[in-house]
């Protein structure tokens, strides 16, 4: 059985959560948060999510996760049979991740310790996501899905991306970044519908309040060992 380790908060651990839901395949989880050995034992940069196999063989970061998955077990696919087909799905996934995810995620320290984010810093991200939103206006579908016809990774992706750049990039740039992409807001709203996706959604809220404790435990011991 494979073991999927991270944390529920985590949107990185949900998008290949959904894939092994969506892909039915049997697995169970493991609670483990950034930066413990632990981690650094199975993980190589201390990120998660990683996944274990049952010969004990790792693999993280996400997209390579998510490609040993459909190698691995491709009677659901998630990618087009096509290779120039599955590479527009791996580029919109590249893309999204870059000038999407990344940049909102900048402001997720400044947002979980209730301080000011930098001007500076919001014109950097801004800048950054106008080349995603314009790249992904080009490659976008969504007829009806992200890539065409048939749901592939790239709607599993870019949706759990969405959830950073709309709790966060938003929020802090009071911004609707989505709406920039026509067809998306309404295309997400419809991954959000999946019975999949709704139970992930109830288990990342479980899981917030204590990840944000996590967090906030980390910065105070930073800060302790600065003075």
């Amino acid at each position: 059985m494979i073991t999927l380790h991270g944390f529920a908060a985590s949107n990185y651990y949900n998008l290949i959560k959904h894939v092994l839901l969506y892909k039915q395949l049997p697995f169970q989880e493991n609670l483990i948060y950034g930066g413990s050995d632990e981690l650094l034992a199975i993980s190589p940069a201390g990120k998660v999510p990683v996944i274990t196999m049952d010969d004990g063989f790792h693999i993280s970061e996400s997209s390579v996760i998510c490609d040993f998955i459909e190698d691995t077990y491709p009677s659901i696919p998630l990618y087009p049979e096509n290779t120039g087909e599955r590479a527009v799905v791996r580029q919109i996934m590249k893309i999204a991740e870059l000038y999407f995810e990344l940049p909102s995620r900048r402001f997720i320290p400044y947002v979980l310790l209730g301080t000011e984010v930098p001007e500076s810093t919001k014109a950097e991200v801004r800048q950054v996501l106008h080349r995603g939103i314009s790249a992904l206006n080009r490659l976008c579908k969504f007829s009806p899905w992200v890539a065409g016809e048939q749901l592939t990774m790239a709607d599993i992706y870019v949706y759990y991306v969405n959830t950073i750049v709309s709790t966060f990039g938003s929020s802090q740039l009071d911004w609707d970044i989505l709406a920039e992409v026509p067809g998306m807001k309404e295309w997400n709203n419809t991954m959000s519908q999946s019975a999949i996706a709704k139970s992930i959604e109830a288990d990342r809220q479980t899981n917030m309040p204590e990840f944000i404790q996590k967090i906030k435990a980390q910065a105070k011991a930073k800060a302790a060992k600065i003075k």
